[in-house]
């Protein structure tokens, strides 16, 4: 019997999340075997999960057509069916959230892309999803901008479980941190409990590599005439996002070691576990189950779209690797200011969060598009 790697990861205190999410992997038991066989314990959704999932998809099409019944506007017809998919997802992943004292069994459901930089509104929304999906394991998704984490701070001292999301820089996770430490704060300050609230910060990983890998090649293109400087360039590829996210999870630990950490933990608080996003190796050059392999450890989260759990339960390499090789992390990043690497790592991560956040704005817009031919197509004439 060939063994599942993907239970070997929860030994090291990794929980695997999976994400992804349609209306078809909870009706057919999909979703319900993977939790229950495959040690699958949570879920991460966005824009561009559910436009997979609705769009063009005749699963759906009874839900809009009661929406159209009812006289809803397109993006309230949108909202009945995710939050259908998310409550149904929340139900059967409750047994793991009350056998794991609230650790896992949440559902991510992210606030419109549209709103990632406006505070209020983001707060208003958080509050609403929080509200009207009513279920006590959702989590809500709040972009990590400079907008967004203000909004975090708000809605963790209001109780709302949160999972603040395309975080690429290491000073961009401390921050997070940070914000979740000031809303558990506030809550304190108020009198109340923080021992039920959870929260993930998610780092994404595959998208740095790509963005850095395309800049070395450009370098390499444009010819190198140092066999020595062609080596260091090589080096670098597919290595800064791992190197990038152990560092982070450096910081992680010495927040936890701090006073004001320790005295949460004193009241109860749950620790804020990294969870490592966009895991998906996109070089076929690479493993296919790197992000997996290299970033096994305590108090943390891998959330991994469907071809990276198979491969991964068919042959991670199941090791406590996230404090190996951390020196080399610290160095590997350093050397990109070498001018003879010259990569500007914080024009990279601004830039990579730029673009995070249109693609989620993109597919958004065209689930809205695509939902609203449906409508008129569905319509009685």
């Amino acid at each position: 019997m060939t063994t599942n790697h993907l239970l070997e990861i929860k030994q090291y205190g990794q929980s695997i999340w999976m994400d992804n999410l349609s209306r078809d992997i909870i009706q057919s038991g999909e979703l319900q075997n993977l939790v229950e066989n495959q040690g699958i314990c949570g879920i991460t959704s966005n824009p561009a999960i559910f436009e997979k999932a609705i769009a063009d998809n005749a699963i759906y099409d009874a839900d809009i057509e009661a929406g159209i019944e009812a006289k809803l506007p397109t993006y309230k017809i949108y909202e009945s069916l995710v939050f259908a998919d998310i409550r149904n997802a929340c139900d059967i992943l409750h047994p793991v959230y009350e056998a794991s004292n609230r650790q896992d069994g949440y559902v991510s459901i992210e606030v419109p892309p549209t709103i990632a930089h406006d505070t209020q509104a983001t707060i208003n929304e958080a509050r609403r999803y929080f509200q009207e999906i009513g279920r006590e394991n959702i989590m809500i998704k709040i972009p990590g901008t400079e907008a967004g984490l203000p909004a975090v701070e708000q809605v963790i001292a209001e109780g709302i479980n949160v999972n603040i999301t395309l975080l690429f820089s290491v000073q961009s996770y401390i921050n997070t941190a940070w914000a979740y430490i000031r809303g558990l704060e506030k809550r304190v300050a108020e009198g109340k409990d923080i021992s039920t609230i959870a929260s993930v910060a998610s780092f994404f990983l595959s998208r740095i590599d790509s963005n850095i890998d395309g800049k070395i090649d450009a370098k390499l293109q444009r010819g190198v005439d140092d066999i020595n400087l062609e080596a260091r360039l090589r080096a670098v590829k597919g290595k800064v996002a791992i190197a990038n996210a152990k560092i982070a999870y450096q910081e992680y630990k010495k927040i936890i070691e701090s006073d004001r950490w320790q005295a949460l933990a004193s009241k109860g608080a749950k620790v804020q576990r990294l969870l490592w996003a966009s895991t998906s190796t996109k070089d076929p050059n690479y493993s296919d189950v790197m992000y997996v392999d290299e970033l096994i450890g305590r108090d943390t989260v891998n959330t991994l779209p469907p071809g990276t759990i198979t491969a991964c339960a068919e042959h991670c390499h199941v090791a406590n690797r996230l404090e190996t090789g951390v020196d080399e992390a610290y160095q590997l990043i350093e050397s990109l200011k070498d001018p003879d690497i010259n990569i500007n790592l914080n024009a990279v991560m601004d830039e990579l969060l730029s673009e995070g956040i249109n693609k989620f704005v993109q597919p958004f817009q065209s689930l809205m598009n695509s939902l609203e031919r449906k409508v008129k197509l569905l319509s009685p004439v």
